[in-house]
């Protein structure tokens, strides 16, 4: 069954208002504020979800541009992050902050109205326009993670964590592919605990080879945004260990992720 590319685009919209929640009261000085990713403050994490909203519009309905850009960057030697944040480092937090407002709402527009089959293209790959709405909620999600980190609070799990870790589980191959390794034939085999108390399930049961613990633990770890000695995962065979110790599930070059207790432990799974 395809994918309801309006459910996707509401529970967008919903992790949309949870970082806008986050953002709209700070003053000049809280956009400011370092953030864990090395050099980047928050105003860094909101420019760079606005700066690939439009990216993501302009591959979805002027793919022949993107594709061009896209070569363009290649030959200069590939997508910079850091090179993008500082290019909107001088913007007010009143434009930053109008600027994502825009970028995003006709990315939702422009997906709700495309079939969730139809391929787009994107950095180092093609993918249904129902995965790039999907990636879409993950990086918000994660570059929400690391605003509610730089301001110490602490955000409610939601469901939608299941559209983040369904792309962390898709993302194996590349994460190899990422490290220039080569990809295991071998499954693995993932149990999530829900913030719904559910238990989230991919790959064949007798797989040797596991991941098991909370969903938020795990779309923690495949963004990055901890690393695994600060999560209560479980992992076990040597396949699922060495995935989960380069998983990415986010485009580009690998990331330097974060530091072995840099944040604190979570709690143990129950309920299984």
């Amino acid at each position: 069954m395809p994918a309801d590319m309006n459910a996707l685009a509401d529970d967008l919209a919903a992790e949309t208002v949870v970082v806008r929640q986050l953002v709209a009261g700070l003053d000049s000085h809280g956009w400011r504020q370092a953030t864990p990713a090395p050099g980047w403050t928050i105003a860094d994490q909101v420019s760079h979800l606005a700066h690939f909203d439009e990216v993501a519009t302009v591959s979805a309905i002027r793919p022949r541009e993107f594709s061009a850009e896209l070569e363009e960057l290649t030959a200069a030697g590939g997508i910079n992050p850091d090179a993008i944040a500082d290019r909107y480092r001088t913007m007010p937090p009143a434009e930053l902050l109008t600027w994502f407002d825009d970028a995003r709402a006709e990315l939702l527009s422009t997906f709700r109205g495309l079939h969730p089959s139809v391929r787009v293209p994107w950095f180092g790959m093609h993918m249904s326009a129902a995965s790039s709405l999907t990636a879409r909620l993950m990086e918000t999600w994660a570059h929400g993670q690391d605003i509610a980190d730089a301001l110490g609070v602490r955000r409610e799990p939601t469901d939608r964590l299941r559209h983040v870790a369904h792309i962390g589980v898709a993302a194996r191959p590349f994460s190899f592919a990422a490290h220039a390794r080569p990809v295991p034939e071998q499954p693995v085999r993932v149990e999530l605990l829900s913030p719904g108390r559910d238990m989230w399930l991919w790959g064949p049961p007798e797989a040797a080879d596991r991941v098991t613990g909370s969903a938020l633990d795990f779309c923690l770890a495949v963004t990055q945004r901890r690393h695994l000695d600060d999560t209560s995962l479980i992992i076990s065979g040597p396949v699922a260990t060495e995935w989960m110790s380069i998983a990415q599930a986010f485009a580009g070059p690998p990331g330097a992720g974060r530091k072995p207790g840099q944040f604190r432990r979570g709690p143990q799974p129950s309920g299984r």
